[in-house]
């Protein structure tokens, strides 16, 4: 799709003065449908009662034999991704994050797409904290919103990324940083480097090409690197737990797009099974491959992800 509006962009260049700055169990059988029944800075304060969800660029899986010369490589963050319209942030459906007013305090008044982050292994407390309506300020000093990118910006990502350099810089924001991105050489070098960030605790890293526009929707500008893959389901039912789960939610019964139902039973902490995904809400989930029934092996819960 066509990237978004340089007239918009070069509006912005005038407003912040950028002209000035630098350049683990298996997949159960799957079910039949009856069977489920068992640097102007923005005023942090500023809000809108209109619900837009934001045109994001979405990535897609790495396969080997991509030309690696042509790409950026960052760190995947496992949190929340934010885009901020430059008064407030929203999440990727939509729905306006209520951060405390001091966070947002000294972002640029530019538009921004980044990752709210406390940090690998933490994405269950970040997402408490930013689900909350009324803002828990002792969590929120955990909190950094990642940038990565600027979406109204015509330019190339190389192009975006320096001046994305330049804005956070010149913020004062301890709560503003910027995702590294650096030059990987080949297939084997990005195994490696996949390696160590997953052995450290992340979840895995993110190519982005380097000419590339902003392109809203998924695009092979930016490929996600993992050890597993991943695809989101809808919740069609909830199945009761036996055993130590008795009493709460056991597995929940989801459909992917092409019709596919199964059964997801693993990777749910104690808490979201007391509280699980609610019905028509969408999850996402990790496998290893696919049976010859099409049924993803070894599907593990990641998170909810409609609302965020």
């Amino acid at each position: 799709m066509p990237h978004r509006s340089s007239l918009r962009w070069g509006l912005s260049l005038l407003l912040l003065g950028l002209l000035h700055g630098p350049a683990a169990a298996t997949t159960e059988e799957a079910i039949a449908a009856g069977d489920v029944s068992t640097a102007t800075r923005a005023p942090a304060s500023a809000s809108s009662t209109t619900q837009t969800v934001p045109g994001l660029a979405l990535g897609e899986a790495y396969r080997p034999g991509v030309d690696l010369d042509g790409y950026l490589l960052s760190e995947k963050l496992d949190g929340v991704r934010g885009y901020w319209n430059g008064r407030r942030l929203i999440t990727r459906g939509g729905i306006p994050i209520t951060a405390p007013a001091w966070f947002t305090a000294d972002f640029p008044a530019a538009v921004l797409d980044g990752e709210l982050w406390m940090g690998r292994g933490t994405f269950a407390l970040l997402s408490g904290t930013v689900r909350r309506s009324e803002p828990d300020e002792d969590a929120w000093r955990r909190v950094r919103y990642m940038v990565f990118d600027l979406p109204d910006h015509p330019g190339d990502f190389e192009t975006r990324l320096n001046l994305l350099r330049g804005l956070v810089a010149a913020s004062p924001s301890p709560f503003l940083a910027l995702v590294e991105q650096t030059r990987v050489a080949d297939h084997d070098a990005l195994m490696v480097a996949l390696e160590q960030v997953v052995a450290a605790g992340g979840e895995g890293l993110m190519l982005h090409r380097r000419d590339s526009l902003y392109r809203i929707g998924r695009t092979a500008d930016i490929l996600k690197v993992k050890p597993y893959l991943e695809a989101d389901a809808r919740v069609i039912a909830h199945l009761p737990g036996r055993g130590r789960h008795e009493g709460r939610m056991g597995s929940l019964v989801v459909e992917e797009a092409d019709g596919t139902r199964f059964r997801l039973g693993t990777g749910f902490s104690d808490v979201e099974r007391d509280a699980p995904p609610p019905v028509g809400s969408v999850v996402n989930f990790k496998y290893h491959g696919r049976t010859n029934n099409g049924l993803p092996r070894f599907a593990s819960f990641l998170r909810q992800v409609e609302t965020l």
